[in-house]
C-alpha cells in the first residue's frame, strides 16, 4: 500500500511537471510561431487560427473522442491518469496563454526550444508510463488494426498528415520546414531520455583469475558476476570470461578495480540501452 502511495504521487508530479513543460512548449514557442508541432497540439494550432476556440480547448476537444475510443477499447483503469493529463495539459495551456507572452524574435529558434521542452515535457510522462493523450493513445490503438506497423512509424504518418493539413491552413510551407524541426528535435529528446534512464555498459573480463576479479566486484561494486568457461583460440588455454553490468556512471571505477585484480586481463565494453532486472529497470508487462 505505501510503494502505491509513492507511485501515486511520483505519478501526480511526472503529469504536473510534464504538462507545464508541454504547455510552456506551445504557449511560448510553437503556437505564436504558427508552428505545428504534431499530434493533437498541432492540430489544435491549425484550427484555433480560423476558430474562436483556442488551442487548449481545442486540444481537449480532440482529445476526448480519442478518450472515448481508448476507454472502450482499453479499459478505464489504463487510461484514467492519461485522462487527468489531458485535462491538467488544457488547464495550463490556458493558465499560461493568459500569464507568459509567446516569444516571436527567431522562428528556427522557437522550433528548437519548442521542441527541447516538448520532448522533456512528454519524456516526463512516458517515462513513468503516461500520456497526455493524443497521437500516442491514437497510435497505440492502431496498433490492435495493424500490429505488424512500427509504433514509430504509425506516430510518423500521423504527424505527417498533421504538418500537411496545418500548411494548408496557414499557406505558408515554411510551417511544414519549422514543424519537423520542432517534431525531429523533441524525438529525440524523449529517445534520449527514455535511453538514459536504463543506459548502462556491458563489461566483458578475459581473465586467468576469475575468483579474484569476480569477489572485487561482488564486494565492491555491489554487482553480480557470470562466469562463463572459455578457451583461448590461440594458445589453446583454459580461461573464464566474465560478463558484468553497470551503470555508465560506475564505469570508470569498476574498470580501475578489475585491473587492480589482474593487471593483465583482457577488457571490452559494450553498449546497453535495456537493462531489466534487480538494480536496473524492473520489466512491467503490459496490461
Amino acid at each position: 500500500m505505501f510503494k502505491k502511495r509513492i507511485d501515486d504521487l511520483y505519478d501526480a508530479a511526472a503529469i504536473i511537471v510534464g504538462c507545464f513543460l508541454t504547455a510552456a512548449s506551445i504557449v511560448i514557442f510553437t503556437v505564436p510561431n504558427n508552428i505545428a508541432p504534431g499530434g493533437v497540439s498541432g492540430l489544435a494550432t491549425a484550427l484555433a487560427h480560423f476558430t474562436p476556440i483556442s488551442v487548449g480547448w481545442w486540444s481537449l476537444l480532440l482529445n476526448a473522442p480519442l478518450m472515448l475510443a481508448g476507454w472502450r477499447v482499453m479499459g478505464f483503469k489504463a487510461l484514467f491518469k492519461t485522462g487527468i493529463a489531458t485535462v491538467m495539459l488544457t488547464l495550463m495551456i490556458e493558465a499560461l496563454t493568459a500569464l507568459v507572452p509567446g516569444y516571436t524574435n527567431n522562428v528556427l529558434l522557437a522550433s528548437v526550444l519548442g521542441g527541447v521542452l516538448l520532448g522533456v515535457g512528454i519524456g516526463i510522462l512516458f517515462l513513468r508510463g503516461l500520456s497526455s493523450g493524443g497521437t500516442d493513445l491514437l497510435s497505440v490503438m492502431m496498433l490492435r488494426v495493424f500490429p505488424n506497423i512500427p509504433i514509430g512509424t504509425l506516430l510518423m504518418l500521423l504527424d505527417t498528415l498533421i504538418v500537411a493539413v496545418a500548411v494548408f491552413v496557414f499557406k505558408d510551407i515554411d510551417v511544414a520546414m519549422y514543424s519537423i524541426v520542432t517534431i525531429f528535435v523533441s524525438s529525440k529528446v524523449i529517445d534520449s531520455m527514455m535511453a538514459g534512464m536504463n543506459y548502462a555498459k556491458v563489461i566483458y573480463i578475459v581473465t586467468d583469475h576469475s575468483d579474484e576479479v569476480t569477489n572485487v566486484i561482488n564486494t565492491q561494486t555491489d554487482r553480480g558476476v557470470t562466469v562463463m568457461p572459455a578457451k583461448g583460440g590461440y594458445t589453446g588455454e583454459d580461461k573464464n570470461v566474465l560478463m558484468t553490468i553497470t551503470r555508465r556512471i560506475a564505469l570508470s571505477q569498476t574498470l580501475h578495480l578489475i585491473k587492480k585484480a589482474d593487471p593483465k586481463a583482457f577488457i571490452f565494453v559494450l553498449d546497453a540501452t535495456e537493462v531489466h532486472g534487480e538494480g536496473f529497470k524492473k520489466y512491467s508487462p503490459a496490461p
